[in-house]
């Protein structure tokens, strides 16, 4: 098999089981198309989206490597377009909510995680979802700025780079912003407090690495599309990882969410806490059907917060919790 046949097997999997779902409209892509007893999926979450259109953006740049598929590559290309700009607008729509968070940093004032597949808008409120997650916002970035230097004009005009940039001012604190991370849910106990989270934290700092300089118009921007990043942030937030690690939090010990800062799609160099990090996650996480969430997790007890939102310490504090066998609990016991 030559390497354009191969390519082209690829292309028709990742037509079939990626861009079929791709919405015409708006470029995003569904979680899932399952809609049963545990909810609806079919929403278009910032993290399920980047991590997806990687995938088509790989191969892209592949078939452009390997020369005689640009049908193909143009196809992949601007499938890749659609989304990101697809989100950028989804976020623009929200870029109140940007300047607010600068100032407050308050949970409210946050960046949806998640939006409408066919319309790009908000699908729940601001209190019903744990939507601060910078890890998010920060793979969506670090994806800008990697797909822009292959080549592809995601960012077009003026009005865009501005909001990229205030996007920096965004995340450029994590080093001191608790976010729900990467399973939307915050600390351990899983009742929607935030903490400070090391795999947030390090994607944050590797957005603000990747764009400090970039000029999001490519090669051919003029200077004042460049993106500046305030270098003492990025100080602070390589202080702050470093003392963290290898734990994730105050309250987990170690983490699956880990992988996505000591390997794909970071890919750091192998330093001493790379190996420490990657020596616990094998030996604690890794279960029989792969690897946990984060240690000593209990999957086998669900439990259902009454009512189900994520507020302020006042509110959480007079939720009750059913357990598996109908007793109720305070979360704060």
């Amino acid at each position: 098999m030559t390497d354009s046949q191969l390519l082209l097997r690829y292309y028709h999997r990742i037509k079939e089981i990626i861009l079929s779902k791709q919405s015409p409209v708006t470029g995003l892509l569904p979680a899932s198309t399952a809609i049963n007893k545990h909810g609806n999926y079919t929403d278009a979450w910032v993290r399920d989206n980047v991590y997806s259109i990687l995938s088509v953006w790989g191969l892209s740049v592949a078939m452009k490597k390997n020369g005689t598929l640009d049908s193909y590559q143009f196809e992949l290309e601007h499938s890749c377009i659609n989304l990101m700009r697809g989100l950028l607008r989804s976020m623009m729509l929200q870029s109140d909510k940007v300047e607010k968070f600068k100032s407050s940093l308050a949970l409210h004032d946050a960046l949806h995680a998640k939006y409408d597949t066919s319309t790009g808008t908000i699908v729940v409120g601001d209190h019903e979802w744990g939507h601060l997650q910078l890890d998010a916002t920060s793979l969506f970035m670090i994806s800008l700025a990697q797909m822009i230097q292959s080549g592809l004009p995601i960012i077009t005009n003026h009005d865009e780079v501005d909001f990229v940039q205030n996007l920096v001012y965004y995340i450029e604190r994590a080093y001191r912003t608790p976010d729900y991370g990467i399973w939307e849910r915050g600390e351990k106990s899983n009742i929607g407090y935030v903490e400070l989270n090391a795999s947030s934290l390090g994607m944050a700092k590797s957005a603000l690495r990747a764009l400090a300089g970039f000029n999001l118009l490519g090669k051919y921007g003029p200077p004042q599309t460049l993106i500046h990043v305030v270098p003492d942030n990025l100080a602070q937030a390589e202080i702050t990882l470093s003392a963290m690690l290898p734990r994730e939090s105050a309250t987990k010990e170690i983490d699956s969410a880990l992988l996505s800062i000591i390997g794909f799609p970071l890919l750091p160099s192998k330093t001493r806490l790379w190996q420490i990090g990657c020596n616990k996650l094998c030996g604690k996480n890794w279960g029989k059907y792969g690897y946990k969430r984060f240690y000593a997790t209990d999957i086998k007890r669900f439990w259902k917060i009454l009512p189900a939102t994520f507020t302020t310490k006042k509110n959480l504090s007079s939720l009750r919790i059913l357990n598996v066998n109908g007793h109720s609990s305070s979360p704060m016991s």
